[in-house]
């Protein structure tokens, strides 16, 4: 079987709020250009159309995207209304507010709890939708999420919002959020090689009380927003060379390995990476490469917590 002929349902399914999503989902972020926001080469925005179409066409269910994904020519949310609308029935996509930048692209302050309505509403306006089916709340190192969540959760009753999340939160957050309305997916910096305590701590509550864990960054490393990384540790080079593989798709079966609550959103504006992406959802790594990939995660340096 060729990375093309598999398909998104290799990866198995998770509940997001009564819709039965694929645990491998695509992330919008790349579709805009050859590096993080307004950096690098503006992307072509016939490929990054049809890479779209080609998500859908391989079942991908599930799109991570937000109104701050833009460079100086393309926005993520108009290349996904462009390409997509009108959208499939069982499509979610998920976006974030509180980070933001302003026309010339620089990032702004953390938004305020009285700016979240404005942020919902230009996501609604770029995606053409009357309401949004995910948001989350990035957290931006405010010790105290409660005014924003709450702001949040008022739009969700006004019905612009369907379900809520959190995203680069602590465990005290997630429980924070909760006591005001229900939380149905976390989304923090998580990865092979990326060893947060607090955030494997999350990971653990989200498999216990059923609510998806979706890390960002899961194949770029220590690339980041910059793009995924060529630094391969050894563990990784071996399991991907015994199933005749790329490292790539060994970080991303790494991390769908970590429980049934796990999704993955690796991005990408190339056809080619979106096939193998979407086809490593069907690699299985054996119980020694676990314990090979596992022990090389746990050795890495603690990284900083959000």
């Amino acid at each position: 079987m060729t990375p093309a002929t598999i398909t998104a349902d290799a990866a198995g399914t998770w509940d997001i709020g009564g819709l039965t999503v694929g645990r491998i989902g695509f992330g919008a972020m790349r579709l805009t250009g050859s590096a993080a926001f307004h950096l690098g080469t503006p992307s072509d925005r016939g490929r990054s159309i049809a890479v779209l179409r080609e998500a859908i066409e391989l079942g991908v269910n599930h799109i991570d995207t937000a109104a701050f994904y833009f460079s100086a020519l393309r926005s993520a949310n108009e290349l996904i209304n462009s390409a997509l609308s009108p959208y499939p029935e069982d499509l979610l996509i998920a976006t974030k507010v509180g980070p933001f930048r302003d026309w010339s692209g620089e990032w702004g302050t953390s938004a305020r709890p009285e700016d979240l309505r404005g942020h919902v509403e230009e996501n609604l306006r770029q995606l053409g939708r009357d309401h949004l089916d995910l948001v989350y709340l990035r957290r931006m190192r405010q010790d105290s999420i409660a005014e924003h969540f709450g702001a949040l959760a008022e739009l969700r009753t006004a019905g612009l919002v369907r379900h809520l999340g959190v995203s680069d939160v602590e465990p005290r957050h997630l429980a924070e959020a909760q006591a005001i309305a229900p939380v149905v997916s976390v989304q923090n910096r998580y990865g092979l090689g990326h060893h947060a305590p607090r955030t494997e701590e999350l990971l653990r509550v989200c498999g216990e009380q059923g609510i998806a864990f979706v890390p960002f960054f899961a194949i770029a490393g220590d690339g980041g927003a910059q793009g995924a990384t060529t630094a391969h540790d050894e563990a990784v080079l071996a399991v991907a060379r015994a199933h005749g593989t790329t490292p790539a798709a060994v970080r991303l079966a790494w991390t769908l390995a970590q429980g049934p609550q796990v999704l993955a959103i690796p991005g990408t504006g190339n056809p080619g990476h979106l096939t193998e992406n979407v086809a490593a959802g069907a690699l299985r790594l054996t119980t020694e490469d676990l314990h090979r990939l596992n022990a090389a995660h746990h050795d890495t340096g603690t990284q900083p917590e959000n």
